[in-house]
């Protein structure tokens, strides 16, 4: 009789696990399984042991994809710079590398100290600010890699799916990357940099190679001023070719954007023709800008300089001719001579 009864013990058995099975942990989705398995590194820019505020685009870049955030500084006595990098929201962690030889920025030798710190970390994205520091490292570093570039990106449709500009942003297109990691240049002004407070990320050394660099950091002649940040103004105050001469440009531009508290921008028009810095250029070849106010005078408004302003919330131009491109973009145009209407304008906003 004792076969019988092992025969019923194992099927009221069998029963008893298949009604149990239904109370398993519902599965993740695709999306929520991928953003999972993500890892980025932040790449962070500093100078003079401050950290360059415009550089945390990257973080909020990151923050679209998902996944863990990292961030990464190097230079002379950096760890203060990354317990400052420490609060920004949304970073897990900050890795530095304190060493003199990094601290310029050099791609030479930079670019392999992010590699092997990209190596250790076994990150799937890596992002930089699309600056002159970024445009420099992230081509070499992805070559070191042996992955593409994916520059300037403005959107992010999702995990290998990205949105950039061409033609002077006369197209927009979609990028799809199937390479690890991906390397990728962020556009400052499509992504807003978060909080600089509240967060509470760990600090933490990374490798150093000790990379030799076959050029040498000789000196630099940087043009000081104490008028906003022209990357980062919620003002700008542009001049162009139209203003005829640097005298004139020094005469009306500054006096009004000193009266709006703006920073000051040219086309690259005026900086060919010496009226100002080139340090002050705004346009495809130049600095992108995306301000609250971005008013400009004497532009005509070609498609090289609107490629670096079209962003900003309001365009307002003043320009002799009626027809000029500039006015296609303006939500704000004034047909008149600059020369007259400049410093009418300036008055009318000290006596406001």
């Amino acid at each position: 009789m004792a076969p019988p009864l092992r025969h019923g013990l194992l099927r009221h058995a069998t029963t008893c696990l298949r009604q149990s099975h239904p109370i398993s942990a519902p599965k993740l989705s695709r999306h929520a399984a991928i953003q999972r398995l993500l890892s980025t590194l932040a790449v962070l820019e500093q100078r003079d042991g401050q950290l360059n505020m415009s550089s945390l685009a990257s973080i909020s870049a990151a923050q679209k994809l998902g996944g863990s955030i990292h961030g990464f500084v190097a230079g002379a006595s950096i760890k203060q710079v990354a317990e400052q990098a420490a609060k920004v929201e949304g970073l897990e962690k900050v890795i530095y590398v304190d060493n003199a030889a990094y601290d310029k920025g050099l791609p030479e030798n930079y670019a392999q100290l992010l590699v092997e710190n990209i190596k250790k970390g076994g990150y799937t994205h890596v992002l930089a600010g699309h600056s002159a520091f970024g445009k420099n490292l992230m081509p070499r570093a992805a070559a070191l890699m042996d992955v593409s570039q994916i520059s300037d990106i403005t959107g992010i449709e999702s995990e290998d799916t990205f949105v950039r500009p061409i033609y002077a942003g006369n197209a927009i297109l979609t990028v799809q990357s199937e390479d690890s990691p991906k390397m990728i240049t962020v556009r400052g002004t499509a992504f807003a940099a978060g909080a600089a407070e509240g967060g509470s990320a760990g600090v933490e050394e990374g490798v150093d190679p000790k990379a030799e660099c076959s050029t040498e950091w000789v000196s630099e002649n940087l043009a000081k001023s104490d008028r906003p940040d022209l990357a980062t103004a919620e003002k700008v105050v542009s001049g162009g070719r139209g203003l005829k001469s640097k005298e004139e440009f020094d005469r009306l531009i500054p006096p009004l954007a000193d009266a709006l508290g703006a920073a000051i921008g040219a086309s690259r028009a005026a900086v060919d023709s010496g009226f100002a810095d080139n340090s002050l250029q705004v346009g495809q070849t130049g600095k992108n800008v995306a301000p609250q106010l971005y008013l400009c005078a004497g532009i005509s408004g070609a498609i090289q300089h609107l490629a670096g302003m079209k962003d900003s919330k309001v365009i307002a131009a003043i320009n002799k001719d009626a027809d000029a491109p500039i006015f296609q973009v303006a939500d704000v145009g004034l047909v008149g001579d600059l020369f007259e209407k400049v410093p009418e304008m300036t008055e009318k906003v000290k006596g406001a």
